[in-house]
């Protein structure tokens, strides 16, 4: 990156501070050049065209047209990663909006700096160039979506039509056995996630433990966004408690989930797995700890190998072993790492992640 242009930010924020400390953020990096503002999207749609960003950072909330709006016009006529830069927020309303964007074509959300969080500057512009530089180099396609979105009626999911075999590797493996499905993720997870969950039903026989990167601030946002869009329960996990059927139980911020040597669900602090708490490979050990033979470790989108070391962990323990594959990934980097490592058995584009499950688990009754 030393040796190429600077990557060339559109910035679109309605708060004169916010705009002022996102800029000195950077302009502090010789790898970054803003070349254009609006302060609402009415008017970055109009310089965006000249501007030619690679990546643009957007609010949610702006006069005359917010960030939701921007995005699908966006995605429709100049598709760009689109980076959601926002405060974290506490109603159900406004954290399903935030998550409405990546559902639009956003690719990941970011809180939004303030004078508060000065004291923490490095940090946070570290984080920040660095997310931008994983977006910068992810290949967006235009959406054609309707200028008026409408919300469509939930309906239960609907048995699934059989998955060619052809698709999957060839081998033993104890889908009639499993008792708990483990999925990790990191940028564009949250899409990822969406298309797997709103497949399956309010009665999918097994619990299932997630691990997502995220933006601290922003998780609760995700689980409400998850809970209104499919059956099953969405939640984060809560220490002692059994993992229920049917229920989605995240780990919650600064801590890995675990299981302990009952079964019952543990949050620990202890420190972070391969630059990550939670962490996804700590997810996978114990879960493959606990489930020998009987586990399904899913691996998603995400930058780094966050993962690997885990899925290897389940696949060693007798379990199952699923990745996305690249052309469905928004950053091909943690499956990539876990293929590389011998520890995925099936390579499925997200579409089909579902599909399978339902194929496999739904048929047998677990207890």
């Amino acid at each position: 990156m030393k040796n190429s242009a600077p990557i060339r930010v559109f910035l679109v924020e309605d708060s004169l501070v916010a705009l002022t400390i996102l800029k000195r953020i950077l302009a502090s990096s010789s790898e970054m050049n803003v070349v254009g503002t609006a302060p609402n999207g009415v008017e970055a749609l109009e310089r965006i065209p000249a501007a030619q960003p690679q990546v643009i950072c957007t609010d949610l909330h702006m006069p005359r047209m917010d960030g939701l709006e921007l995005t699908r016009r966006i995605m429709a006529d100049y598709p760009r990663p689109i980076l959601v830069i926002s405060t974290s927020v506490n109603t159900q309303e406004d954290s399903r909006n935030v998550f409405k964007l990546l559902q639009a074509g956003a690719l990941d959300v970011f809180p939004k700096p303030s004078i508060d969080s000065l004291s923490d500057y490095e940090q946070v512009k570290n984080e920040l160039i660095n997310r931008i530089k994983v977006l910068a180099g992810v290949t967006v396609f235009t959406r054609h979506a309707s200028r008026t979105a409408t919300v469509e009626p939930r309906t239960q999911p609907v048995s699934p039509k059989p998955v060619s075999n052809s698709q999957f590797s060839i081998g033993n493996s104890p889908f009639s056995l499993a008792k708990v499905v483990a999925i990790g993720a990191s940028t564009g997870g949250p899409q990822a996630l969406h298309t797997i969950l709103k497949q399956l039903p309010a009665n999918f026989p097994v619990p299932i433990l997630c691990v997502q990167h995220i933006s601290e601030g922003f998780l609760q946002g995700l689980v409400d966004w998850l809970q209104g869009e499919c059956f099953l329960r969405v939640t984060i996990a809560q220490p002692g408690e059994f993992p229920k059927q049917g229920t989605v139980y995240f780990a919650p911020e600064r801590h890995h989930l675990q299981l302990n040597t009952q079964g019952r669900l543990i949050t620990v602090s202890t420190p972070p797995v391969s630059g990550h708490r939670p962490s996804v490979t700590a997810l996978f050990q114990t879960v493959a700890t606990c489930y020998p033979r009987s586990a399904i470790g899913i691996l998603l989108t995400g930058m780094g190998r966050d993962g690997a070391d885990g899925l290897q962990a389940i696949a060693q323990a007798g379990g199952t072993t699923i990745a996305q594959n690249e052309q469905t990934c928004v950053v091909f980097g943690m499956p990539k790492e876990a293929i590389a490592l011998g520890a995925v058995q099936h390579i499925l584009p997200i579409s089909e992640i579902a599909p399978m499950l339902l194929n496999r688990i739904s048929s047998f009754r677990v207890i």
